[in-house]
């Protein structure tokens, strides 16, 4: 009994980063300010030839169909006054593969947030509130670490990062995309994921902060008490 106490605590300790990152990515998704954040910083506008209103929307269409049942987008824009569908059958495919991960990313959310309101659920409802406490100090700084590593790897090499990514990540080449034809890649370049990760990065490791602080700060009153 006390081996399955241990693993399932050192099971939640694991579960946390995951549980912090993936949520931060599913934020990242559906923050429709990082989006507009990207466009204005990199000039997206005078890129494609599109006008403010026609990026916010083509960000619009992009957070519905990844959190639709449509297998594959069909997003319309203007651009000098003639409507136009934004992306070509390669972008489409490329986006259903996207939508894939992100539906990956919900469920690894989703399955972390079970186990750890379930685990914390039963040491409650068992008083273990301490191990439960040193369990999320833990896990959060298993998170800062992680994010820490996270964010230097990519400070100092984000290309072979993104590059390998895509490796790992797809099965095709049609994440290859021509920046001076494609409006996926003119819409999102380089720096916009650059900025997109450490979003997400600093969003996790925020969250360890704060959900760590307050654990370590219970269990030192408990403690005392």
């Amino acid at each position: 009994m006390k081996i399955l106490c241990t693993a399932a605590r050192w099971l939640f300790v694991l579960c946390l980063p995951l549980l912090l990152l993936t949520a931060s990515i599913g934020g990242a998704v559906n923050f429709l300010k990082l989006y507009t954040y990207g466009f204005e910083k990199y000039g997206v506008s005078q890129t494609t030839g599109l006008a403010d209103t026609e990026l916010e929307k083509a960000a619009r269409g992009l957070i519905g169909y990844f959190n639709s049942g449509e297998e594959n987008i069909s997003l319309s824009v203007v651009k000098d006054g003639q409507p136009f569908v934004l992306f070509n059958e390669r972008e489409v495919g490329h986006l259903r593969d996207v939508k894939e991960l992100i539906r990956l990313d919900y469920l690894v959310l989703l399955g972390t947030l079970i186990y750890a309101l379930g685990y914390a659920g039963v040491s409650l409802w068992r008083k273990n509130r301490r191990p439960l406490g040193w369990g999320i100090v833990w896990g959060s700084i298993l998170t800062l670490v992680l994010m820490a590593a996270l964010r230097l790897i990519t400070l100092y090499n984000f290309d072979q990062f993104f590059w390998q990514f895509h490796l790992i990540s797809f099965t095709n080449e049609l994440w290859q995309l021509d920046p001076a034809r494609d409006y996926l890649i003119m819409l999102f370049p380089r720096g916009f994921w650059y900025d997109a990760t450490q979003f997400c990065a600093l969003a996790a490791g925020t969250a360890a902060v704060v959900l760590g602080g307050v654990a370590w700060g219970l269990s030192r009153r408990k403690a005392v008490s």
